[in-house]
Order: C-alpha cells, then structure tokens, then sequence
C-alpha cells in the first residue's frame, strides 16, 4: 500500500479541517466573495480530468457526479451563518459540520477503494470531479445562504439609520 499517499491526505484533511474550523471564529470580510475562491484554487486539478490517458465511462462519471452531490448534502446542511454581537457575520459553530466534514472524507476513501478495476489516473480525475461537485455545490449553496444573512444585516442596518433620522 501507498502510506504515504495516506499521510499526505491525511496532513490535508488536517489543515483543511483546522481552517474550517478556525474560520468559525472569524468573521467573513467584505460581501463574501472569498466563499467561492477554492473553486478557483481547485480548477487546475481539472487538467487531469482532460487528459487524453484517462479513459471514463459515461457510468463512471454519473456516479462521480451522484456520489459528489450525495457528499455536499451534510456540508450544506451543516453550513449556515449568523450575525454576531459585534455587527459582524461569522460560520455558525456547529459540531455537526465537523463531523459531517470527517465522514465525507471516510466516505469518499472508502469509495475509491470500491473501484479497484480502474487505473490511478482514472481513479484520480473520477476523484477531482466528485471534488468539484460536492466542494461546488457545498460553496455555491453556502455563499448564496451568506448573501441571505448579509443582505437581512444590511437591511435592518438601513433600518436603524432611517430611524434615526426620524428621530
């Protein structure tokens, strides 16, 4: 077996799971835009998606697509937003996001380890686009849930400031 490959992915999920959490104390600058930028740090993974040497089946890819959208289903659902005592919108301390967190990433090692028939290279773009599905969908859904939050914050903030020009 690769344990290397095993401790690299686990160093990975280490620091990505020390940034969500970590992003549960701090607030969100500006109108959320920075929610959507991993889809731009992913998109040259999708290279390998192209290459002519990975050779999928059209069932291949649906069930990456299917198994990529059942995954973003609890990140989504664990992600929402709040506006804190300081005016300021933040992530939601949950715990459940953390564990939905852990188990998407069980999950997908242990559905990779169900396609032992298929190349590694095959096997890696299958990976990168159930990636794109449940990270894309989980951060489109989680930006528009931000975009929620801030404009009922920014229409109560107006709110205020007409009120106190009446006053």
């Amino acid at each position: 077996m690769h344990y290397e490959m095993y401790i690299i992915f686990l160093l990975i999920f280490g620091l990505v799971l020390w940034r969500r959490t970590r992003a549960m104390v701090r607030p969100i600058k500006g109108s959320g835009l920075r929610i959507l930028l991993p889809l731009l740090y992913m998109s040259p993974a999708f290279s390998v998606v192209m290459q002519p040497s990975v050779h999928m089946t059209t069932m291949e890819i649906i069930f990456s697509v299917v198994i990529g959208i059942i995954l973003s289903i609890p990140l989504i659902y664990t992600t929402s937003y709040e506006v804190r005592e300081d005016g300021k919108i933040y992530a939601k301390k949950s715990i459940g996001f953390v564990i939905a967190l852990i188990a998407v990433f069980i999950i997908r090692r242990f559905v990779n380890s169900f396609m032992p028939h298929v190349d590694l290279l095959t096997l890696n773009a299958l990976s990168i686009i159930t990636l794109f599905v449940y990270i894309g969908l989980w951060r489109i859904i989680s930006f528009t849930k931000f975009k929620k939050v801030y404009n009922t914050h920014l229409d109560s903030l107006n709110d205020l400031e007409q009120a106190k020009y009446q006053n």
